[in-house]
């Protein structure tokens, strides 16, 4: 990914700077230019809260800096072209394929936000190399200065979800052993006990459960048969070597959990 400037062309109110340098660092982005801003005082440190670096490093320039130093300028916008024929405000991205088609890039790269009340100017826009436009309803499809600038960093850090650890083939299959056991305690009909743990099966299994969510069932389950026989309280549990509802690379060998 190459090198990105977030430029914000003549802000008109320093709490929408202030934002603007907090969600970018939500993001991983810390580079954020100012091109003729308002005056930006304590507002605009309060809405920073902890991008105070952010902030505190803006850069201010001129426009005409921007296209001087830039490989690639982008303009942002929420009023596009309504038909070929009209190419200052077509062809347009999405941010999403935007960062398709910056990923591979190097260089310097600025996108351009423009000011509250009418964004950028017709020649700004002319003059970028290319167009962002946010999807939006068209009912109200102007965003915010900040939110905008919000969207199109999330998209284009593409930055991963944190991992958690799913319950193993192991754990579920301890689980649905419980569950059988259960099934015989409330007395199921026999009948119905392979197409019921098959069911069980199927939204178990499109739930991704954690090994804490599958060992809260066990103790639900656990609960509801002391309820139903108090002399399993203390009952130890079994263990047994083959188990039909474990999968066959799963031997059932250990507790219920």
């Amino acid at each position: 990914m190459p090198d990105i400037d977030i430029v914000l062309v003549a802000p008109l109110y320093e709490g929408n700077v202030g934002f603007s340098a907090r969600v970018m660092k939500n993001f991983g982005f810390t580079r954020l230019v100012l091109i003729d801003p308002c005056t930006l005082g304590n507002e605009a440190k309060a809405r920073a809260s902890h991008a105070q670096d952010v902030l505190l490093a803006a850069e201010t320039c001129t426009i005409e800096d921007i296209f001087a130093r830039s490989n690639i300028v982008i303009a942002t916008t929420g009023l596009v072209s309504k038909s070929v024929c009209h190419s200052m405000r077509m062809p347009y991205y999405s941010p999403r394929e935007l960062r398709q088609k910056l990923h591979d890039l190097d260089g310097r790269i600025s996108i351009l936000f423009g000011r509250e009340n009418w964004g950028l100017s017709n020649e700004e826009v002319k003059r970028s190399d290319m167009i962002c436009t946010i999807p939006t309803s068209e009912d109200y499809p102007i965003l915010n200065l900040s939110h905008a600038v919000g969207v199109v960093c999330y998209e284009l850090s593409n930055l991963p979800l944190p991992s958690f650890a799913l319950a193993s083939p192991t754990d579920m299959g301890y689980l649905y052993r419980h569950i059988d056991r259960y099934l015989d305690e409330i007395h199921h009909p026999s009948f119905k006990r392979e197409n019921t743990i098959t069911l069980i099966r199927r939204v178990l299994g499109r739930a991704n459960l954690t090994i804490r969510e599958a060992s809260t069932l066990h103790g639900l389950l656990r609960r509801s048969e002391w309820h139903i026989d108090p002399s399993l309280l203390d009952r130890d549990i079994p263990r047994t070597k083959e188990d039909p509802l474990l999968n066959d690379e799963n031997p059932a060998d250990g507790p219920y959990g």
